[in-house]
């Protein structure tokens, strides 16, 4: 006998037991069917409506409905709608109910609605049947007016699933203001107790971004679902961070597959990939059975972290654990190989899938672009087009950012008409695709024009303006976009906060921040401090940025790397060493940036020593260097006149980590041998770079020939600096005084004269220094700062002290016995108490001069000074500077 693919029907009962067993033979019909259903066997659906037709029971309300049931389930809308309208004669609510809802799930809420309109009853199933509809069809707003409809009716009450659509609609919209008064409703028909209605409570909270409410709710929650629970587990990650929600998740009674595939999730996201991955291990070894989400989270957190090895295992596990490969997970594994670079695994896995949808395709052309393989990546788009024969807005938005990498405009504008033609214009993301794409050509005004046409706009559209004007340096016009935006976040705060600090203009970029801090709902990330900690530096403004410090531990962040890492670079560039070092030391998630500020910091302030200590240290801790760090070691032996230290670590690069030796080197190399007096070996090692000679390499030749007094060798790399039209004042000045020293006065005046024709003026120098949490400039000869008389009073009294000890003032002209160094030494002297070190920025480099009284001055007066000039720190205490005079 040969088994069919459902239930036989039921025989015909024997004439004698017909009225007895009639429940029985029904109740038959309506098992077979609900198993046709369930299966989705059409052909078994049909030979059951024979069989009742033969049999008398098609007339049979009850089974004609679950008959019409078992058509609907199968997709047999012709089916159904026969038997509608042509078998059942007298259709009831439940009748219609059916229909309705079969309509719903088929996606044919049109015909669904004109049902629903027809009905001569509806109860409160019709209602929910017709909201369910437009909720997964993601019709929330429909889904919310046909909630109010049925309030307003008075024909059915609601119940736990109409509460729970309706909150659950309102929650995908995000709107705060219902979701209060469906909170109202829910509590004056005292649904508030139902699990079901609690629970998407809770739900609709956290998607409007009230966690609190959300966590006081499901506090009262007496026996919280696990759903409930999940939902509070997404509300804590992304308002308190993912370790409060790993908190949670730990107290959580029980969880299942959702639970762990939250957390994976939101480890992955906010950057702590390997946890990520490790919670899988531990999700693994704890017998829970790893689903295609948890798969297509741990792919991507591999292709994040660049981990092959990790991928090809969870690839083997996928096709051993899974039983086909959903579109979702193929998609991840498409990224994690091409994001690798093996694209010939990428393509293996794009090719098995039997229907290649969008995103496949989407990040199989954003790997070849990331790759650098923009020839490739169009060819595909071209492919999907013929394939897919429509065009999907994130692959648009993919390549024509490839394009803005690429600075390829001709091509951008190419696919900007495509997206003209093909209606994607409308696409707000394909428009910011554009905005960015024009904006980084320099088309500013083709960016604004496609703004100014959109129809809807999100943060990233007014962002991506506000980025635009400020990489131009048109801070205004990026602010009067800022203003304009009716909602922000932190991404479009911290845009604006760095464009204030990019530009120099940190003192509003503060402000800026304090403003962010007395906005509602709205919380700093570690971008917001890491670019405060940069305004803080360029200030040195430490003072200050230990006040910012105290705000990164209120919110948890200061223990972030990148945090970490700016606080690092911040203390350096203050003048204070040794708190750098706490930090760094405290830090025990340390990166390459974490090394690399270190080494910097100790280089600026020609501490060589401690700077080759850090470096060897990294090394010993595995750490692999980068270009960054030998620059950084380089720079630490150049300023310590450490010249076999340097030449080891010069060879090192490229013999040991295969790091070839850039412009950034070479200048470091040359300003060391310089200064130490190889001159000969300086000028060799710049006739074999591999690359031209740069003004800074040229640059540093020339100050080691004026400590040395090679005047001939000085002419030669002036000449070189004068050929390459640098616009920097400070060669020229260099070798007019080289010239005059000299006593070639006409040489002198010939450079001056050379600067006069190309337009090239000196750079005004001018130092700045922090008391009492503001910032006070000074200039030479300055006359604008209130305390000017009492400053010059108190630089002359100390100048008279100097001179008993030996100073010989030289025949200077006013403005260098006033330079802007001396007149901030005297306000600090003035302003700040005797114990503390008086800390003072300066934009160019100290000129002897100014070296040497500010020695003098820290004798006389017992007072420490940390000067941070254009090239290094100086640290004068006790008549003695930290430089030893090698600067």
């Amino acid at each position: 006998m040969v088994a069919t693919p459902w239930p036989p029907p039921p025989p015909p009962p024997p004439p004698a037991a017909a009225a007895a067993s009639y429940m029985e033979v029904t109740q038959a019909f309506a098992e077979a069917l609900r198993s046709c259903s369930a299966r989705g066997v059409l052909s078994g659906a049909r030979a059951l409506h024979g069989r009742l037709v033969a049999v008398g029971l098609a007339s049979a309300v009850f089974l004609q409905n679950t008959l019409l049931h078992a058509y609907l389930s199968c997709g047999a809308l012709p089916d159904a709608r026969r038997l509608l309208l042509a078998d059942i004669a007298s259709p009831n609510v439940i009748t219609h109910n059916v229909m309705l809802n079969g309509y719903a799930k088929l996606g044919r809420l049109s015909d669904a609605v004109e049902l629903f309109d027809r009905m001569p009853a509806k109860d409160v199933a019709s209602w929910n049947t017709l909201m369910s509809g437009y909720f997964q069809s993601r019709h929330y707003l429909d889904a919310l007016e046909t909630f109010q409809s049925m309030h307003q009716s008075g024909d059915s009450s609601p119940n736990a699933f109409t509460f729970s659509c309706a909150m659950k609609s309102c929650g995908a919209l995000g709107w705060h203001g219902l979701a209060l008064q469906l909170l109202g409703m829910v509590q004056k028909f005292d649904s508030q107790y139902d699990s079901e209605v609690a629970a998407s409570l809770v739900d609709m909270f956290v998607r409007c971004g009230a966690v609190d409410l959300a966590s006081r709710l499901s506090v009262c929650v007496e026996n919280p679902t696990i759903f409930c629970r999940n939902s509070m587990l997404v509300g804590y990650a992304k308002t308190y961070g993912v370790d409060c929600a790993l908190e949670l998740f730990d107290s959580m009674p029980e969880r299942d597959v959702v639970s762990w595939n939250m957390m994976v999730s939101a480890l992955s996201q906010s950057g702590r990939v390997r946890e990520a991955l490790d919670m899988v291990v531990e999700m693994y070894s704890k017998g829970v059975r790893l689903d295609s989400t948890t798969y297509t989270s741990s792919l991507t957190a591999c292709a994040r972290l660049s981990s092959l090895g990790w991928g090809k295992q969870l690839h083997a596990q996928v096709i051993r654990n899974l039983p086909r490969i959903d579109p979702y997970v193929a998609s991840a594994l498409v990224e994690l190989y091409a994001k690798s670079g093996c694209f010939k695994e990428a393509k293996a896995v794009f090719n098995s899938l039997r229907d290649r949808n969008s995103v496949a395709w989407t990040v199989l052309v954003s790997g070849f672009l990331q790759y650098g393989c923009f020839t490739e990546s169009v060819e595909l788009f071209n492919q999907m087009r013929a394939e897919l024969m429509t065009l999907d807005q994130f692959a648009l938005a993919t390549l024509i950012s490839g394009c803005c990498s690429r600075m390829d405009l001709c091509l951008g504008r190419q696919l900007h008409s495509l997206c003209l033609k093909s209606g994607q214009i409308q696409a707000v993301v394909v428009s910011n695709s554009l905005i960015s794409m024009y904006a980084k050509c320099g088309n500013l005004q083709s960016a604004e024009l496609i703004f100014r046409f959109m129809n809807e706009r999100d943060i990233v559209s007014w962002t991506s303006m506000i980025t635009a004007y400020s990489q131009v340096g048109n801070i205004t016009k990026a602010r009067q976009f800022f203003d304009g935006m009716s909602t922000k976040n932190v991404i479009t705060w911290n845009a604006m906060l760095g464009a204030y600090i990019q530009h120099g203009a940190e003192e509003d970029g503060l402000k800026m921040y304090s403003a962010m801090l007395s906005e509602k709902d709205l919380r700093p990330d570690w971008v917001t401090y890491v670019t405060l900690f940069k305004g803080c530096a360029d200030l040195g403004a430490s003072k200050l940025g230990d006040q910012i410090i105290g705000g990164t531990v209120k919110v948890g962040l200061f223990l972030d790397t990148y945090v970490a890492n700016a606080v690092i670079t911040m203390y350096s560039k203050c003048g204070r060493i040794l708190e750098a070092r706490k930090v760094f030391d405290f830090l025990n998630g340390k990166d390459l940036v974490s090394w690399n500020a270190m080494i910097t910091g100790y280089s600026q302030h020609g501490m060589g020593k401690q700077a080759i200590e850090i470096f060897d240290d990294m090394l010993k801790r595995g750490a692999k260097p980068d270009y960054i760090s030998y620059v950084a070691v380089l720079s630490g032996c150049s300023h310590s006149g450490l010249v076999q230290e340097s030449k080891s670590y010069f060879d090192m690069m490229k013999r040991v980590h295969n790091i070839s030796p850039g412009l950034e080197h070479f200048s470091c190399m040359v300003d060391l041998l310089g200064r130490s007096g190889h001159l000969t070996e300086a000028k060799d090692l710049i006739d074999k770079m591999p690359m031209k000679p740069t003004a800074e390499v040229w640059g540093a030749l020339l100050s080691a020939c004026k400590i040395h007094g090679n005047n001939e060798l000085a002419e030669l790399a002036a000449k070189h600096l004068f050929e390459l039209d640098s616009p920097d004042s400070g060669s020229y000045m260099l070798m007019a005084k080289i010239y005059a020293d000299a006593g070639k006065s006409d040489d002198s005046a010939q450079v001056r004269k050379l600067m006069r024709d190309k337009g090239i003026k000196k750079n005004p120098g001018y130092s700045w220094m922090e008391v009492d949490n503001k910032v006070h400039v000074f200039k030479a000869d300055d006359v604008s700062h209130p305390q000017v008389i009492a400053i010059r009073n108190k630089l002359d009294k100390l100048m008279e002290k100097i001179v008993a000890l030996g100073y010989v003032r030289t025949e200077s002209p006013r403005s260098e016995i006033h330079h802007s160094e001396k007149l901030a030494v005297a306000f600090g002297i003035m302003s700040l108490p005797d114990w503390m070190p008086i800390h003072i920025m300066k934009n160019l480099r100290i000129c002897g001069d100014c070296h040497t009284v500010i020695k003098l001055i820290s004798s006389v007066t017992g007072r420490e000074f940390v000067i941070r000039d254009a090239v290094r720190f100086h640290h004068f205490k006790d008549g003695s500077c930290s430089c030893r005079d090698y600067w």
